[in-house]
């Protein structure tokens, strides 16, 4: 990996963990935080799913570790961006990966939280107590990285770091 890609990679973390201490809104027991999906569909476009994976990883370690985050910030982070990344992959369009991060997040880690909750934070809640806020997290902020992308390749701005 060359050092240009490592470069933005750490960028996109640093404006996934500053975003989510200025950009979110709470959700019941957890904090809903759509520049975290901005990122994970910014990243599955430049990246692919590998690296998208390792940016959500890499952001939700450094949100636990201040403080700006939950545990929930791993499945639902990194199953969104896996998803979103193989979806760009396999179909090559922005709103390919923009759908992989609200199904992977919306629904696949919503489900995946319950059981995740119950044994790392110790609540006992059903699967549509965490549907309705990850499904909208990551659909607003899959509209917006999907908007960012589509806008920076007009001005060939996604270019310069190929």
């Amino acid at each position: 990996m060359n050092t240009k890609k490592l470069i933005l990679m750490a960028m996109f973390v640093a404006i996934g963990v500053a975003g989510s201490a200025f950009v979110y809104f709470p959700a019941g027991i957890a904090r809903a935080y759509p520049i975290q999906h901005a990122v994970n569909v910014m990243a599955a476009v430049l990246f692919g799913p590998g690296p998208a994976v390792l940016i959500a990883f890499l952001t939700g370690t450094v949100r636990v570790l201040t403080g700006t985050g939950s545990l929930l910030a791993f499945p639902g982070g990194m199953i969104g961006a896996l998803l979103a990344g193989i979806m760009y992959a396999k179909f090559g369009k922005v709103w390919f990966a923009a759908i992989g991060e609200v199904v992977g997040t919306g629904i696949i880690a919503s489900l995946i939280a319950v059981p995740y909750a119950r044994l790392l934070l110790g609540t006992e809640v059903g699967a549509l107590f965490f549907i309705p806020p990850f499904f909208i997290s990551s659909l607003t902020g899959s509209i917006l990285g999907m908007v960012l992308v589509v806008r920076l390749r007009k001005v060939n701005t996604l270019e310069v770091w190929k």
